[in-house]
């Protein structure tokens, strides 16, 4: 089979198994994306290869999945880019200001500090060979504080509860939360690949530069280039390649340095004009490629790294346990730091059950630390399964919160219930 007819064949397979397990997903009142997610691990040697061993031998050989890793991170680069032109802070009162900015730091503070803690457990065993014990606990850590805040805010939109109090805490707070988390894993990817304190210093000042460079010279460059030319409001139609140019250049750079390309892409986005017009037309350009196929491609790369070996012996226990640390850590800390704010207990809890959403977010950390080195097939599918349950979660927990009474109102129209 030629290479070529190889990978449709494999992107073909991608887009089925995506767009069917989406379905499925989206019947049982769940973001398709979850669907995405298992119809990935479904193609990997969990279920296809258990199933069909030669078969997906024959479709998914080892020497091809370098392409579709390429896809695959091309897709993440591009959703990033997304995610940093959609970054905006946080809005309403002062006081829900604080209490985002309150929850989401006691939210990454608890997961955190359990995250450390098993980390003596399971470094032994699920260390990859080389790796030392402060990046591989760090990395733990970070990913078990790693909220979703893209399903989160379509959880919200889907249940009408984007404008209710628990809603824009949870956005609030989640937007506080993966920013801190994406910092502290760029600080991880550099103390484990530099080795250093002189390529540590390196990596961070070729952050720090990233940075500069994007927020100073790009964002002036871009807010003329990208200046309305359309009837509609909309940067004509010609501004998508110096766009697509900026990304992959921030993203290159972003890599150069040692940290992964998603970091750049995210700035890049994030340095773009805060321009709601501009917002939408990246999205119509950029998002359906970048989610309709190159993101599934992502799933399905990462499903193939999934290994049935990670639930024997005593594979459960560990999992029940990172599962149990995980949400333990999500639930708690958010729903305390929403009660310090002086919030009831019911909005509380469902802002801890939204913020305990990790969804795609998480699946890409983890991915960025596996191709890292940082953790080996069995640990990645344990925190890939783990993602699929944190995230499926959140729906069923808010409907048990708030069965047999209306769902909150909006924000503005209702006082946190200090007594509750």
């Amino acid at each position: 089979m030629s290479a070529l007819l190889l990978l449709m064949l494999q992107l073909s397979l991608v887009l089925a198994a995506a767009k069917a397990c989406g379905a499925v997903l989206r019947r049982l009142g769940q973001p398709p994306v979850i669907g995405e997610m298992a119809g990935g691990l479904l193609l990997g040697p969990l279920a296809f290869g258990a199933w069909l061993p030669h078969a997906h031998a024959a479709v998914f050989p080892a020497d091809s999945l370098p392409v579709l890793s390429g896809l695959g991170t091309l897709g993440v680069a591009l959703f990033m880019f997304i995610m940093g032109a959609e970054l905006r802070a946080p809005d309403g009162t002062r006081a829900q200001l604080r209490a985002a900015v309150s929850i989401g730091g006691v939210g990454i503070a608890a997961p955190l500090a359990l995250g450390l803690a098993v980390a003596p457990a399971l470094y032994p065993r699920f260390a990859p060979d080389g790796v030392g014990y402060w990046p591989f606990a760090l990395f733990v850590a970070a990913a078990i504080s790693v909220t979703a805040f893209p399903v989160l805010a379509r959880i919200l939109r889907d249940r009408g509860l984007a404008r209710s109090t628990p809603g824009r805490l949870a956005l609030g707070a989640g937007l506080v939360n993966d920013a801190v988390v994406w910092i502290f894993l760029a600080a991880v990817l550099a103390v484990a690949g530099g080795g250093s304190g002189r390529a540590v210093a390196a990596t961070a000042a070729g952050a720090v530069v990233l940075a500069g460079v994007a927020f100073r010279w790009l964002r002036p460059l871009y807010a003329r280039l990208l200046r309305p030319a359309a009837g509609d409001g909309a940067p004509s139609s010609s501004a998508l390649v110096p766009v697509l140019l900026g990304l992959l250049g921030c993203a290159a750079f972003s890599e150069w340095i040692g940290l992964h390309a998603i970091f750049g892409a995210f700035v890049f986005g994030a340095c773009l004009p805060r321009d709601d017009r501009i917002l939408a037309w990246c999205v119509r350009a950029i998002e359906p490629l970048a989610i309709g196929l190159l993101m599934p491609v992502m799933f399905a790369v990462a499903g193939q790294h999934a290994t049935p070996e990670a639930f024997g012996a005593m594979g459960a226990g560990v999992f029940a346990l990172l599962l149990a640390v995980a949400i333990s850590g999500k639930l708690a800390g958010c729903a305390a730091g929403a009660r310090l704010c002086g919030h009831g207990w019911r909005d509380s809890l469902a802002v801890g059950a939204l913020m305990n959403a990790r969804g795609l977010m998480e699946l890409i950390v983890i991915r960025i630390g596996y191709d890292a080195g940082l953790i080996g097939p069995e640990l990645f599918t344990m925190l890939f399964a783990l993602t699929l349950v944190t995230t499926v979660m959140a729906s069923p927990l808010l409907s048990l919160l708030y069965r047999g009474t209306p769902w909150p109102a909006p924000a503005a129209a209702i006082a946190p219930e200090r007594n509750a």
